[in-house]
């Protein structure tokens, strides 16, 4: 069996994956990480030690990779880079949860819903994508990032019907807004994963992706989404993921 190396200094495929897996570990972590039982993801800012540490790690690690990806559209390239900036505005603001106060008024809130809200978006084009090739694994992967992406704006409407409204759920339910960004959190985290091509089942074996940049005569390559015409340098879009 002939094996070849085939390197690409940044492959969109393990960014995805990565992101994907940040984001499915992010809720998790700080979660028990914290001492105490938050009632939101980013209160684990005010937990400090490593609840804190993964917290601003993750969401810098999610803004760097989103911020790397172009994808295959303009739209596409600038929902990552709002998101990447959106990333880091959590971060660097901290919430007001609890007794602790804002840092600077209303950046934290803002920049939550413009990446969620961004990342719904993402969704969206993921799943136009996968119903525009037809077959059997696309259109699986096209249920998911309907799931995904209905997922993240149901939890948006939720939370600002909330908010909005004077607390009527949280009042009865007060981890309501961990509930809320865990499920987001998910939503965001599997859709990424399912976009990177390597998940067996929904992946065709013509579109399958292996981390390891080799290639086997036996096997498909995983050369998967874009590739350059030689005679006018153009790019071409062959794939949906």
């Amino acid at each position: 069996m002939k094996r070849s190396f085939k390197p690409d200094e940044i492959d969109h495929h393990v960014l995805k994956l990565t992101v994907g897996v940040i984001a499915l570990m992010l809720p998790i972590l700080t979660a028990f990480l914290s001492a105490h039982s938050i009632q939101s993801i980013s209160a684990s800012y005010w937990e400090g030690g490593w609840a804190r540490d993964f917290f601003v790690g993750f969401l810098f690690a999610i803004s760097s990779f989103l911020f790397a990806y172009n994808g295959f559209s303009l739209a596409e390239m600038l929902f990552s880079k709002v998101a990447a900036f959106a990333a880091l505005g959590v971060a660097l603001f901290p919430c007001g949860c609890g007794t602790h106060l804002e840092v600077v008024p209303y950046v934290h809130y803002i920049s939550a819903a413009t990446m969620f809200i961004v990342l719904a978006c993402l969704c969206a084009i993921f799943f136009q994508r996968a119903r525009a090739k037809g077959h059997r694994e696309a259109k699986w992967r096209s249920y998911l990032y309907a799931i995904c992406g209905v997922t993240i704006v149901m939890v948006i409407l939720v939370m600002a019907f909330d908010y909005f409204g004077g607390d009527p759920i949280s009042s009865k339910m007060p981890r309501l807004t961990f509930y809320g960004e865990l499920a987001a959190l998910m939503a965001f985290g599997i859709s990424w994963l399912v976009v990177s091509g390597v998940l067996p089942v929904i992946t065709a074996p013509k579109e399958r992706v292996y981390i390891f940049p080799i290639s086997s005569s036996l096997k498909p390559t995983g050369t998967l989404g874009i590739r350059v015409n030689r005679t006018d340098g153009t790019i071409e879009n062959y794939g949906d993921i």
